[in-house]
């Protein structure tokens, strides 16, 4: 009987996990952008064969073994893109939710959760690259319950937070207006 975990299996010893998957996307990506450029406009197979070229000179190497180790590309992506998967995930769910309460709280908030989701994605392709380790490697005493906890901490706090706080008399003195202005269109 075939189950996922053989499909799975048979993907990965295909090289669809190694080569098709990260070839698909580094074309899609390099194509969409090159079809916007003034210089391919007109003439769209020139953004083809450029996008092919790109993603073949991206996962070739893989293949063949010819990157140093720690700096290959594809194994990079395949390591933090889950990852990044689940924080984008998060902030759309988080967005939601805050939509649900109110467009005024979700629009002030948007450029938090953004700087705060590009923060995630820089640690987590920085940690993909080994530039950086967690905080378990610093501090003897951290583990991934300390984490845990400091986080339902902080969670718990901002409700608490939210529930008890006085309304404000003057607007613009709130933290998510101020920051929301940073990001302002002038």
């Amino acid at each position: 009987m075939a189950t996922f975990s053989n499909l799975a299996i048979l993907f990965e010893s295909m090289g669809v996990v190694d080569f098709l998957l990260p070839f698909l996307l580094v074309f899609t990506i390099v194509y969409a952008v090159a079809k916007k450029l003034p210089l391919f406009k007109e003439n769209k197979n020139f953004a083809i064969v450029i996008a092919l070229v790109l993603s073949l000179l991206f996962v070739v190497p893989h293949i063949t073994g010819n990157y140093p180790l720690g700096y290959d590309p594809v194994q990079v992506m395949n390591d933090a893109l889950p990852s990044i998967s689940l924080i984008s995930v998060a902030a759309i769910m988080l967005l939601l939710l805050m939509g649900i309460f109110g467009t005024d709280f979700s629009k002030k908030a948007a450029p938090f959760i953004a700087v705060t989701s590009i923060g995630f994605v820089v640690y987590v392709f920085g940690a993909s690259l080994s530039l950086w380790t967690g905080p378990y490697d610093i501090f003897s005493w951290w583990s991934a319950d300390v984490t845990e906890l400091m986080i339902i901490m902080l969670i718990f706090g901002l409700i608490v937070w939210f529930i008890v706080r006085e309304p404000e008399k003057t607007k613009g003195n709130d933290f998510l207006d101020s920051f929301g202005k940073l990001f302002e269109k002038k």
